[in-house]
């Protein structure tokens, strides 16, 4: 790192401590970043109410909706609900116009400090999906400009195209069409210096879109991270998950985190659970946080199951109750087959609890053999077949349940926020130093 302070203007349309998913891990990378090198950051004005309590004297500025864009995002909103559901290709398609005016908004209030070199970077974080252009790029004919992380895209798998369909994902096409049709999409990714790509399969789509960008301008950045107050320390660990038959109240404990919609895969871990033998089904307890248009059918099923004795459901709860469901758990189990970040099994891992996913998207690569089991989206016959498989071992196994929740917390040390911020301003030296020996 240099010895000067670097000047990085920070471009975080989604920036809010007080909210969940992209706002706050927009929030955290600003964080973070901001102890290391002298930031600017703009983002939305619906951010500012929440900023100014944790950030009143910082350089921030706020770009506000005009009446017509407001109007616009009201509409989209309500134009994308169908029976109390989201259709979230479509409110993605709607709000397009609200990132619209904020990134025009942006480029005219800054495109001539940029050109003058006030900065020494500009770094674009959020949105995160890989379909938003920054207008701002136009002015970065001196200055570096960063992208990313940018994940998703993920499509379903082959052998869950009927989910997809319940999820609207016939929609999907219209991000071919926005790729396709929205201005400065394409130089954006042309233009920029360096990208970061928040998963593999993000990764491997900018590189098939883009295949004249040069492999050392584009790395994979995993896009979630985890906060130090999350993870747990190898003592605690030592002293409350030793190998034991089971937990103080005999009962081995299955954990789920997540909203209750048909693609996270309840409903495959409730009947991979009706189909366990007897004597490990006595064992295992499990509760499910979270709720969604699902939670009524998924009730009826552990009804017609029979594992009311088993299961629990807490419906919606505080993060600060969640993590101590996470502390009090054994096992996570996610059968989410579509996950862009997956941010509930780094949480999981934080917290010491081997994992079993299903590997598509982001969570199939925070996971690793040592620390659960990633099932392949064959079908859903398939992914309920080997869930069965895992929990029972799991369950047996206390000396494997052991050394897997040791590794799961190694594991996600490398996930903290302050270990992801520390990389990026790395990055920043060494785009610096790469421009400076081109120069």
């Amino acid at each position: 790192m240099p010895k000067n302070k670097l000047k990085v203007l920070l471009i975080i349309e989604q920036c809010n401590p007080a909210w969940n998913s992209v706002p706050l891990e927009g929030y955290r990378l600003y964080e973070g970043i901001s102890r290391f090198v002298d930031t600017t950051l703009v983002t939305h004005e619906r951010n500012k109410e929440e900023l100014e309590k944790v950030h009143p004297d910082a350089d921030i500025t706020y770009i506000e909706d005009s009446t017509s864009i407001k109007q616009l995002e009201l509409l989209g909103n309500r134009l994308s609900l169908y029976k109390g559901q989201i259709i979230w290709p479509l409110r993605n398609t709607f709000n397009y116009p609200v990132y619209w005016g904020f990134n025009r908004a942006v480029y005219s209030q800054f495109k001539a400090a940029i050109a003058r070199g006030d900065y020494d970077l500009v770094h674009t974080i959020t949105p995160m999906m890989p379909r938003y252009p920054v207008k701002s790029v136009k002015a970065c004919k001196k200055t570096p400009f960063i992208l990313g992380p940018v994940n998703g895209g993920v499509p379903f798998p082959d052998g869950f195209k009927d989910l997809g369909r319940r999820e609207y994902s016939y929609f999907n096409f219209l991000r071919w069409v926005g790729r396709s049709i929205i201005p400065g999409y394409r130089a954006t990714y042309k233009k920029a210096t360096h990208i970061l790509a928040g998963s593999s399969y993000t990764l491997g789509l900018i590189k098939e879109l883009f295949p004249k960008i040069k492999d050392e301008k584009i790395e994979l950045f995993y896009e979630n991270g985890i906060t130090n107050s999350f993870v747990r320390s190898d003592d605690d660990v030592a002293q409350n998950k030793m190998p034991t038959e089971a937990s103080v109240d005999n009962k081995v404990k299955l954990l789920y985190v997540g909203r209750l919609v048909p693609y996270k895969g309840a409903d495959m871990l409730l009947d991979a659970i009706g189909r366990l033998d007897a004597s490990v089904k006595e064992k295992i307890h499990l509760t499910i946080v979270g709720k969604g248009s699902e939670e009524a059918s998924l009730k009826n099923q552990v009804k017609h199951l029979e594992l009311d004795e088993c299961v629990h459901f807490t419906g919606y709860i505080e993060q600060y109750q969640t993590l101590e469901h996470y502390r009090e758990s054994d096992i996570f189990c996610f059968p989410s087959v579509r996950e862009f970040g997956g941010a509930v099994v780094l949480e999981a891992m934080a917290n010491a609890l081997p994992c079993i996913v299903v590997d598509n998207g982001g969570i199939g690569e925070y996971v690793t053999n040592k620390t659960g089991f990633k099932i392949s989206p064959v079908s859903r016959e398939f992914v309920i077949k080997k869930l069965a498989i895992y929990i029972a071992q799991l369950v047996e196994d206390h000396i494997m349940r052991h050394d897997m929740s040791y590794e799961a917390l190694q594991r996600a040390k490398e996930f903290t926020w302050d270990v992801k911020t520390r990389k990026i301003v790395d990055i920043y030296s060494e785009i610096l130093d790469r421009e400076n020996v081109t120069a």
